[in-house]
Order: C-alpha cells, then structure tokens, then sequence
C-alpha cells in the first residue's frame, strides 16, 4: 500500500496507472475509519483495478469550530485498517496542501441544501462540494464511492458532478449497522458506554415511524410523540424529516411517491449523530 502526502507525486503516480488502463475507485474519508468505510472499500475493490482512499478532516465543512476541533483523529489505527482491508493507495494531505489559501468558491444547491443538514449546518455543503471537487479532479476515479448514512451529501455531489460534468460513476453504499442497529460512524468513538446505549434509539425511532407510516398514521404526530419521548430519555432531536429519497422534498401522508427516507439528526450525549432509512411505500 502507498501513502501519499501531496497533489503532485500522486497525481504522477496515477497517470502512470491509467496509461495502464488501470480503473480507479476513490473512498473519500475523513478518517477515523470503521466496519462501514470497509464496506465503501470492499464495493471498490470489485469494482476497479486501484482504490484510493483519501484521509482528510475537511475544515471547510465544518460551521463549528468545536465539532472540528473535537473530530476524531486515528491516523495510525487508520492506516492499519486500510491496509488490512486491501487498500492500493492512501492520499493523506495538510491542509496547506489542499488549501494553499482559503477558498472563495462558492456553491448553491438550491432547495437540495435548505433542509436537514444545510439548514442546521450553514455552509457545511459548499465545504463539502470543494473538497469532493478537488479530490475528483486530484484522482480523477472511474467511481466514487459513498455512505448512505451521508444521504443528503450524496444528492449534493450527485447533482455536483451533473451539473460540473465530472466523469466519474457514483455509488452510494447502505448503511453498516451493528448488532444493535446502531449506524457505524466515526463520530461513535466520542460516545460513553452509556451514550452508545441511548444512540441505539434512533434507529429503533426510524424504525417506529416506519411502521406509523404503513399503518396510515399522521406523521407530524408521530413525530412530535417520539420527539418528545426521546427528550426524556436524553436525546435532543435536531431533525426528523419525512422525504422523497431522491429529491429529498417533504412527503405527505398521503403521497404517491413509492421511494422515501427517514431521516434524523440528534444529540446524544454531547455528540451530533445522524441515520436514515430508505424504504418503499408499497413494499
């Protein structure tokens, strides 16, 4: 396995590799890797000769300096686990190297970006949009891939490499889950014994809506039942949306559409986590 710290030197490594006719699958990260980026790793490694993971906690998609400061950070475990995973090459930059000066580029999605995370996290999709960018263009990979834990990032670079032309194939992975259903996520590692035991609930909750949903229920009620219930139990809800899974607009109760998610984001135990559910209306 290669690791490589800077634009030039991997970029002439790969253009060797593609005068081979070799494909390329990109993993971006940001490091602190777990069971769920292995999944990511393990799509890419079917489905192309090379897969680069990049390791790069992204400042620019970060509206709070706590939550990036606080950010777990596990280079050398991470390298180890990429190796082990069959991992061909690593791109592990510094900030310099991808920033050299602070980027004025700015990105408007829209309505895509005005609900869930962007209306939480101002900013943190434009962040998000650059670095995807400049890694697409730094790599220039075959396919891309994605967590679905990270739903509404992927239509934001879905609709970036639409309208940017980037000639890349998208996949989006589905969520690894652990025993308990909990969604795997670097930000877990922050979590008490106590706060993995209560972080299980979100996805016990989506599951709950989901079942409200098919049995014709009101969503807002549901939503405000379980809202509340989770408030008692510790978990402030940040979100809780009910969304076509593609356009990611709101969904009423008596929607035709067939594809929805439901998707949420709440604080336990002092740390920001988010899941969904994708799931057919007439499964």
């Amino acid at each position: 396995m290669q690791i490589f710290r800077d634009i030039s030197s991997l970029q002439l490594s790969l253009n060797k590799l593609i005068l081979e006719q070799k494909t390329i699958g990109l993993v971006p990260t940001m490091g602190a890797l777990h069971n769920g980026h292995a999944a990511l790793l393990e799509a890419s490694l079917l489905e192309n000769d090379i897969t680069v993971c990049s390791i790069f906690v992204n400042p620019t998609q970060f509206n709070n300096d706590e939550d990036l400061n606080n950010y777990p950070r596990t280079y050398e475990e991470d390298i180890k686990f990429l190796e082990s995973n069959g991992c061909d090459i690593v791109f592990s930059p510094s900030i310099h190297e991808m920033y050299p000066e602070p980027p004025r580029l700015k990105f408007n999605f829209g309505k895509l970006e005005q609900s869930m995370e962007g209306k939480f996290r101002p900013g943190h999709f434009n962040g998000v949009a650059i670095v995807v960018s400049k890694l697409f263009n730094i790599v220039n990979p075959k396919r891309s891939y994605f967590g679905q834990k990270d739903l509404q990032q992927f239509r934001i670079i879905k609709e970036l490499v639409r309208n940017l032309a980037f000639n890349t194939e998208l996949r989006q992975v589905p969520i690894k889950r652990d025993e308990s259903g909990l969604a795997m996520s670097s930000r877990n590692k922050r979590l008490s014994s106590e706060g993995l035991n209560l972080a299980v609930k979100l996805n016990q909750s989506l599951m709950a809506v989901k079942k409200s949903i098919s049995d014709n229920q009101d969503f807002e009620k549901t939503k405000i039942l379980l809202v509340g219930d989770l408030a008692l139990e510790g978990i402030q809800v940040e979100y809780l949306e009910y969304v076509n899974a593609d356009s990611l607009e709101s969904v009423k109760n008596n929607s035709t559409n067939n594809s929805v998610a439901l998707c949420i984001a709440a604080t336990v135990d002092g740390v920001r986590l988010i899941d969904n559910i994708i799931f057919e209306l007439r499964e």
